[in-house]
């Protein structure tokens, strides 16, 4: 019998399986994207497959009424958990006037949604560090109990960015969460050719603060040291900085191929691992996931994710000339 390790967390069972419907929504609604790719319908997939259990480990770990995300491409999983809409996601993947976060202007998975703290992102990786630093240091400022959690991956952990706003967050003892989503490899870079160092988390040594290398694949594990992180942070001992280790199960995205710089046996030894079916073991050896929550639970998504699908599909564009909305004071 599984040992009844979120219940040591303080997490009921019902929580536990919400942490798993929300990942298996995220994996659902990417495939459908591939789908959609493949067939010409959207113009460009890039992938959360294989980094869901960190993701949503993570969001459940914050308070998502009240503390701000700056999330990185990949991140499906934490803006579902923080109240964007698969309807919403689509929206994007298409294209269309309703999309929230640019109203069809921007590439899809440049999250951004004011109403539930989501700070928008750019096609420039790492810059959402320094914001979420910023967000942090306004928190500091004006005394208020919120976080800002922002992620990256390990290659964008390589950028100025990412050490300006570590080092500041450092200085200034700011309560800002930091998870790098290490998933191996930075398009075609494996991490070894990317870091000097074995861990990304031995960095957050240089800007005094605490770091830790954690199991990515382990939602539980993800949700642990977040929410210590975020402890630590509303007690004024600063920012934390998590390395999350999973794998990147599909390309860098619809327009990458793989197959040029790393094989198909690392790739299938890696979805050994995948969350997706870890996870499910674990609530099924506790009888939380029962056979007939499984097949309701699959239902409920397929349905939510064919409605998303039918409504963005149908859903108009922007008008040619909202292309200069927003670009000059009106």
């Amino acid at each position: 019998m599984a040992t009844n390790r979120h219940k040591e967390l303080g997490l009921t069972d019902e929580q536990v399986l919400e942490m798993y419907k929300t990942m298996l929504l995220a994996r659902k609604l990417d495939e459908r994207m591939w789908l959609l790719n493949r067939a010409g319908k959207i113009p460009f997939v890039i992938s959360c497959q294989g980094q869901e259990a960190a993701q949503v480990g993570a969001a459940f770990a914050l308070d998502r009424s009240e503390d701000y995300v700056a999330p990185y491409y990949r991140d499906m999983g934490v803006v579902l958990a923080f109240g964007m809409t698969p309807k919403e996601l689509m929206l994007s993947a298409f294209a269309k006037a309703e999309d929230p976060n640019s109203g069809g202007r921007q590439m899809p998975s440049h999250f951004g949604q004011k109403k539930n703290r989501i700070l928008t992102g750019s096609s420039p990786v790492t810059t959402q560090v320094p914001h979420a630093v910023g967000v942090a240091l306004a928190a500091k400022m004006e005394k208020k109990q919120f976080v800002s959690f922002v992620t990256l991956g390990e290659g964008s952990s390589n950028q100025g960015d990412f050490h300006e706003g570590l080092n500041f967050a450092g200085v200034h003892k700011l309560p800002v969460i930091t998870m790098v989503e290490n998933n191996k490899y930075a398009i075609s870079v494996p991490s070894e050719k990317q870091l000097g160092n074995e861990k990304v988390s031995d960095r957050a040594l240089g800007y005094g603060m605490p770091g830790y290398t954690v199991d990515g694949n382990d939602p539980l594990e993800v949700y642990k040291t977040v929410k210590e992180a975020r402890e630590r942070a509303l007690n004024g001992e600063g920012g934390t900085l998590i390395e999350a280790v999973s794998y990147r199960l599909t390309a860098h995205s619809s327009d990458d191929d793989d197959r040029a710089y790393r094989n198909r046996e690392e790739v299938e030894e890696a979805k050994k691992l995948d969350s997706i079916y870890t996870f499910a073991s674990y609530l099924k050896e506790l009888n939380i996931l029962t056979d007939e929550i499984e097949v309701e639970m699959t239902n409920d998504i397929n349905n939510i994710v064919n409605e998303a699908t039918d409504y963005a599909e149908n859903a108009a564009y922007a008008e040619p000339e909202d292309a200069l909305k927003y670009v000059y004071e009106e």
